[in-house]
């Protein structure tokens, strides 16, 4: 029950965070943006540990963990997820953050060594045709100059460094320290690497006072960064990595509703074709060929019964 609830608020959250992201793109600069996103959630995370007593002491092994979980899963991950959402919608800036999924396979083989299953290359085969079939119109010309182009590089290299963040939480998990805690450290250096960034690259921490830009910075600090890695990490903990990594299936889902009712966007036949072949290849990955054959075995007896 604990997990079905977290997997749902996860979804639910994630799914719609990629659509608050397009309220913080334009006046500040995505690395200022996500300073004040990553200082709000540190500041909540250490103001809750300290009210609970939680142990907050480590060595300076996890304190080594603990930057690089924040410079893949709260810094350099979504700086190039922002990035990439300036040249993107939110639904297709989603859509190539599904393949966290079988990133996260990968990984887990590389890191831990767990076998990878037969079906994980049908899915993968079928992302990748995804991916390609949902930027058709682009890889026709192939301009690696173009916006979609580089919003899909960014996109996917963003995925690719949230995907090692997902293997340090598992690290972290195994080395017995808290979701709490590694979050609360994670986000803290997050929010020192961030300013850093800004103050070497010579920006200015500007401010957006519109209504729709605190609104969605509080959104995406309290819930899409301090509740929904909270529930995720503790789903990874609970069922592991590749169970977890079954939310990327359905936030696109969610994003792509929201994009569609919020900025216009138009499901048009290649890009249809590629969101449903991601979604039918995530699946496959997450689901074993037994019961896949039972599903369609059960599918063909009901559909007998009704002719």
């Amino acid at each position: 029950m604990r997990s079905a609830l977290l997997y749902v608020m996860t979804v639910l959250i994630w799914g719609s965070t990629w659509l608050a992201i397009e309220y913080q793109l334009g006046v500040v600069a995505p690395e200022v943006s996500l300073f004040y996103r990553f200082a709000i959630a540190a500041v909540l995370m250490w103001a809750y540990c300290l009210v609970k007593k939680l142990p907050l002491a480590f060595s300076r092994q996890d304190h080594l963990f603990f930057m690089i979980l924040a410079l893949c899963n709260f810094g350099g991950n979504y700086l190039m997820l922002y990035w990439a959402q300036a040249h993107l919608t939110s639904a297709m800036t989603s859509i190539a953050f599904s393949t966290l999924l079988i990133m996260n396979i990968i990984n887990t083989r590389l890191f831990f060594g767990k076998a990878i299953a037969p079906r994980m290359f049908v899915g993968a085969i079928l992302g990748l045709a995804g991916i390609v079939a949902l930027f058709w119109q682009d890889i026709q010309t192939f301009d690696l100059s173009s916006e979609a182009m580089i919003g899909l590089g960014l996109s996917i290299g963003g995925t690719a460094v949230a995907s090692f963040g997902n293997m340090t939480s598992v690290r972290n998990s195994k080395h017995n320290i808290g979701v709490l805690q590694g979050n609360a450290w994670g986000m803290l250096y997050a929010a020192i690497f961030l300013s850093a960034f800004v103050l070497l690259s010579g920006g200015k921490f500007s401010f957006d006072p519109s209504a729709p830009y605190i609104v969605s910075l509080l959104y995406l600090s309290v819930f899409g960064t301090v509740l929904a890695f909270a529930f995720y990490f503790i789903l990874i903990k609970d069922i592991g990595p590749e169970k977890a990594s079954y939310t990327v299936v359905l936030f696109p889902v969610v994003a792509v509703i929201l994009s569609i009712l919020f900025e216009g966007f138009e499901l048009q036949a290649s890009s249809l074709l590629g969101f449903i072949l991601v979604l039918t290849g995530n699946i496959i990955v997450l689901t074993p060929f037994k019961k896949i054959k039972a599903l369609i075995f059960a599918t063909k007896v009901s559909v007998d019964k009704l002719l």
